[in-house]
Formats: C-alpha cells, structure tokens, sequence
C-alpha cells in the first residue's frame, strides 16, 4: 500500500491494528457515570472505562480523525450526546478534507444532538450536549478542531503548546478553572448555533498532539503534562498522564489519546 507516512495515536482501545499506532485511554476516576467517547479512525469507544493504553497504526493518505467528546456533566443524556458525535464523526472521517469540511461536520452534529431529542422538552434526553476536540491528520498537514473546552495541545521540544480555543468563561477568583462554557454541541432546549474552532497546520515527522477532556487538565497543571510529554514516550506518557490526574483527585472522566506522525 502506498503511503506517505504513519500515523502513531496512542489510547486505551481496542488491540493494535496494523496499519496505525493510536493511544488514547478512558478511565472514571470519580464514581459517576462515564460520560466520554473517542474516536480514531473508523474505531470508536463510547462511555467505557478501559484497563491499559494501547497503540494503533494507520497509514497517512486519506483524512484521518483523532478526537475526544465530553458529554456535559449534570444534563442527563451526556453519554448518548458524545457517543452519537464520535460516530458520526468516524462515518464521515475520511471526507474531512479541509476546514470548512470540518465546520460542516461539527455543525451538523449540533444539529443531530437536538434532533436525537426531538423536540420533546419533557424527554430525559431534553438538553444533552457534549464538548468535542481532535484533529483531522493527512500527509503533511493536520486540522484541529473543538468545540467547547476540551484541548488539543502541539508537543514539541519547546514545549505544550495549546492550539485548541476554550469555549468557557474565566474561573472565580481564587479558583484555577470552571466546569462552566459557553458553548457546545447541544446542551439547551432550543436548537443554538455554534462556532467551531478549526485551525490548519503542517504535519512533520516526528510531530505529537496531545487531545484530552478537562478530566485530565483541570486537575493536572499545564507545567505537569509538559514534563510528563518531554520525558516519555506516547504509551507511556499516556500511562502517566492518567496517574498524574488521579494523583490529583481526578474528579471526572479521564480521556486522552497522543498522535505522533511517523516516517512511512
């Protein structure tokens, strides 16, 4: 198969594949309900605690998505909202060609959040949402998006660098972040509009980008995931991010994946 690279992602998954390396994982450190999906490729994992990182292999040509969805915290519904995006996302991956591709995509999931609900104010799904971040990978190039807070950081010797854009207000004083934002993929009673986030950028060998739900950053300090990305590698740096977070009280899901692209 002719190819102009690899892509490497890892994440606790499904077992390795042998055309790409992912590695991303989901871990429920508090008790309450596992309202994180993932997508990689075609492969999705929705609202599943799994037991270790794994790596999955995928050669570069067509687009590529790597993305995390959060579903929102206090809205019933919140797994069904991120598990319905991921898969949404996976069936129309390879098309993901450019930006506006990607504005399209996101702004039809929006509009397929509301209609899982249909209209019915009085159904126990009535104002489910969900946050989604990822990247689109192709040779030589990279696309991230989101919508809402989850993050999409570039890892590289300098350092994290986040490329993603908070949809969430500043935190009260005294405090470091907020479990509130300011908009996301459903989430009310009346169909709103959103704004997604999708920036373009070169891709090189050798390149990481780590994506994650605020499981992981709101408890772990920037400074903390930076060290932790320069010292290991993607399996294990995905391993010590967990920990860090549950070190840290891990007060929420914990979702994460790394993709590195690789020399074909």
């Amino acid at each position: 198969m002719n190819s102009d690279g690899w892509c490497r992602a890892a994440a606790r998954l499904k077992p390795p594949l042998p055309m790409k390396e992912s590695l991303a994982q989901s871990s429920r450190a508090a008790p309450r309900q596992n309202e994180d999906s993932r997508v990689v490729g075609p492969w999705t994992l929705c609202a599943t605690v799994t037991e270790s990182p794994q790596s999955l292999y995928f050669p570069l040509g067509t687009p590529l998505v790597v993305a995390v969805a959060d579903g929102l915290g206090g809205h019933p519904g919140g797994d069904v909202a991120s598990a319905l995006v991921v898969r949404r996302i996976a069936a129309i991956g390879p098309a993901l060609s450019s930006e506006d591709a990607v504005r399209d995509a996101l702004n039809a999931c929006n509009r397929a959040v509301y209609e899982a609900v249909g209209g019915d104010e009085g159904s126990e799904l009535a104002a489910m949402g969900t946050t989604v971040a990822g990247t689109v990978v192709q040779p030589g190039s990279l696309l991230t998006f989101n919508v809402g807070d989850s993050r999409v950081f570039a890892a590289s010797r300098d350092g994290l660098r986040q490329v993603s854009v908070d949809d969430r207000p500043p935190p009260e004083p005294g405090r470091r972040t907020t479990s509130l934002v300011t908009q996301c993929l459903g989430g009310s009673l009346a169909c709103r509009a959103i704004h997604p986030h999708v920036t373009a950028g070169s891709l090189s060998p050798g390149d990481r980008y780590l994506i994650r739900t605020d499981g992981l950053t709101d408890p772990v300090p920037t400074d903390v995931l930076d060290e932790v990305m320069r010292e290991h590698d993607d399996g294990r740096a995905a391993f010590e991010l967990w920990k860090a977070a549950i070190a840290a009280g891990g007060p929420d899901n914990i979702t994460l994946a790394i993709v590195r692209a690789e020399d074909a």
